[in-house]
């Protein structure tokens, strides 16, 4: 394991010793515009425990978007969870996970709270969970109507995000000091992002990702939330996001599977968590949906063993012998704080950390 103390990590990288702004004491820290980011809320504590707060910002990246109910186009809720003590540590600096959440899910809900609390009490690790939208697919889109262009996931989150939080918060800004992962569609866009670009991210996990664009039911899934109400409003083309999903024209797809091109994740740390759905007559949507992604994740296993690159891949089935509550099934919340909780025992066994 290896640890460098705050002070060692700034004086080598040549970085402030604390974050952009200073904040009053008990108060979430106040941010500044930058990197492409105009902050239209600055952060506020969710709860009296003030570990977690919420921000908004807007970007020309993503400038409308598809919503959820309570969402305004346009305007991106980001959620940051910190350690207990980072308000306490001086001028500790600490690793980042950037979490991805799922279709049709946002940052901002109770149980994402949960997931991003329970598993790093105690530990070292700041965790930032931006707005997706509910069908976003965390990439840049081939066609986006022109209502909602453009729809430029990847440069918001990558080529702004992650620049903006390292600007305004005391982390670790190195590839070893930081990690992605992602649940569902998240697990999709955490595997896309770390193969896209390799030198930012030390760890990749997916929980319960659909990672193979080839598999003609996972075509079938994206081109669902395209064209669902409940994936938000207003829907688009199913061509919008990675463009028609037939031959010959579907070379986006094929090109944008994380299951096939897993050669940029050589030297990243892999994890991959996924059940089997258990009973497929209980819960049979959710029992299904995960089966299916299942199938994605063992033909990205397979790649990666084809690779020889070293990965861990946790299949739970049932979910019986993995955590109390877990059946195996599709967003089922004792499974992804399993998850959670062992996929950050290997973040602080391999990142750079207090």
């Amino acid at each position: 394991m290896r640890r460098l103390t705050a002070l060692a990590v700034a004086a080598v990288l040549g970085l402030p010793a604390t974050g952009s702004t200073a904040s009053a004491a008990g108060a979430p820290p106040v941010f500044s515009d930058g990197h492409g980011l105009t902050v239209v809320a600055q952060p506020r504590w969710v709860d009296q425990n003030e570990r977690t707060f919420v921000f908004t910002v807007r970007t020309a990246q993503v400038p409308a978007y598809s919503v959820l109910p309570g969402q305004v186009s346009g305007e991106h809720t980001i959620v940051v969870t910190l350690p207990e003590d980072y308000a306490d540590s001086g001028t500790t600096r600490y690793p980042v996970q950037y979490h991805l959440h799922g279709h049709p899910d946002r940052p901002d809900t109770a149980w994402n709270q949960r997931l991003f609390e329970e598993p790093t009490a105690g530990v070292p690790l700041i965790t930032v969970a931006p707005n997706g939208s509910g069908r976003g697919w965390y990439t840049n889109w081939v066609n986006p109507p022109a209502a909602l262009a453009p729809q430029n996931w990847e440069n918001f989150h990558l080529d702004q995000v992650i620049p903006f939080i390292d600007a305004n918060l005391r982390t670790i800004p190195t590839r070893d000091g930081r990690a992605i992962s992602g649940h569902s569609m998240g697990g999709f866009g955490a595997f896309h992002y770390a193969e896209h670009r390799p030198e930012l991210f030390g760890y990749v996990g997916s929980f319960s990702g659909g990672l193979d664009l080839l598999s003609q039911e996972q075509r079938v899934a994206v081109v669902a939330t395209t064209q669902l109400a409940g994936s938000g409003t207003p829907t688009v083309p199913v061509d919008a996001v990675f463009g028609p999903p037939v031959w010959p024209l579907d070379g986006v797809w094929n090109a944008e599977s994380p299951a096939q091109h897993v050669g940029p994740l050589r030297g990243t740390g892999v994890a991959m968590y996924t059940g089997n759905g258990g009973d497929l007559l209980v819960d049979p949507i959710q029992a299904v949906t995960e089966n299916r992604a299942r199938a994605t994740n063992v033909v990205t296993r397979d790649h990666l063993v084809a690779a020889g690159i070293p990965h861990t891949f946790v299949d739970y089935g049932d979910g019986s012998g993995w955590a109390e509550g877990c059946t195996g099934k599709h967003a089922q919340l004792p499974c992804l704080l399993a998850d959670m909780d062992h996929f950050v025992s290997l973040l602080m066994a391999n990142l750079t950390h207090p």
